[in-house]
């Protein structure tokens, strides 16, 4: 039944994806009213039958799983469904394009991929509480940036003064880096209470299997707070921003995923 939902949930996001495609790739603003709203929708219901699949697959009879591959589908789950919240009230809805099949391939990769289950039994709420925020925190980010670089398009689109295509379909330009900056502030803030949490809750953050970890979780809070802090007091926006965003994320994914992913899959270890 699970992997039934979950294909259902990947044949979902391909197509709201294609459909949003098609309107942007006309460079029109076809989906308004209530096509627009019924795709959003339909994603969002993409994202409930892979919330269900998740379920099963994390909170096991045996403790929670955090598999790698359990991890990053959870982390392209929250992502999709909070960028599709947000496409309900701001028009962001064009960023699914990329996003969506992100979140499918994750999705498909949690239904295939061999079974090595990573098993956090006994869990205190504290440590439950951290992995939840810097899960958010990461998929916030992902999203900021996946608008960093459709707001890189649009700015070379627009430097060299050919703003047809799906330009046209794109909110202007200051919208999207308003757009940019307020989801940064908020994947900064859960990132902070992540960090926070960790000192807290965490009997040492700094022991050697922590520790690269949390060197580049630090790492990537510097970027964004010089960033925000850029932004506040010399109004840095454009490439500016664009960079300091896309740095950022890259030092997160090492720190979230890299370590898991050549602890599980290339030493067969945990």
């Amino acid at each position: 039944m699970n992997t039934l939902l979950g294909i259902s949930a990947i044949l979902i996001y391909l197509v709201v994806a294609f459909l949003l495609g098609l309107g942007l790739k006309k460079g029109t603003s076809q989906l308004t009213g209530a096509r627009r709203q019924l795709l959003i929708v339909a994603g969002l219901g993409g994202t409930l039958l892979h919330g269900i699949t998740l379920l099963s697959a994390i909170f096991t009879p045996l403790g929670v799983n955090l598999q790698f591959v359990n991890v990053a589908s959870m982390a392209g789950w929250l992502a999709a469904l909070l960028l599709l919240l947000s496409a309900l009230r701001s028009p962001v809805e064009n960023l699914a394009i990329a996003l969506l099949p992100l979140a499918a391939l994750l999705l498909l990769l949690q239904l295939v991929m061999p079974t090595n289950p990573v098993l956090l039994s006994n869990a205190s709420s504290g440590l439950e509480a951290h992995i939840l925020l810097s899960i958010l925190a990461f998929s916030l980010l992902v999203i900021a940036s996946l608008q960093a670089i459709l707001l890189a398009i649009q700015d070379n689109h627009l430097r060299n003064r050919r703003p047809g295509g799906f330009i046209r379909a794109l909110p202007p330009l200051e919208t999207m880096e308003r757009l940019l900056f307020q989801m940064i502030g908020l994947g900064f803030t859960f990132l902070s209470l992540a960090l926070f949490n960790g000192i807290l809750f965490l009997d040492d953050i700094f022991t050697q299997h922590l520790v690269h970890k949390t060197v580049l979780s630090i790492t990537a809070w510097l970027v964004f707070a010089i960033l925000l802090w850029g932004r506040w007091r010399f109004g840095w926006r454009g490439r500016t921003a664009i960079h300091w965003t896309l740095i950022g994320l890259v030092i997160l994914l090492v720190g979230y995923f890299g370590s898991r992913l050549i602890l599980e899959f290339i030493l067969e270890r945990v």
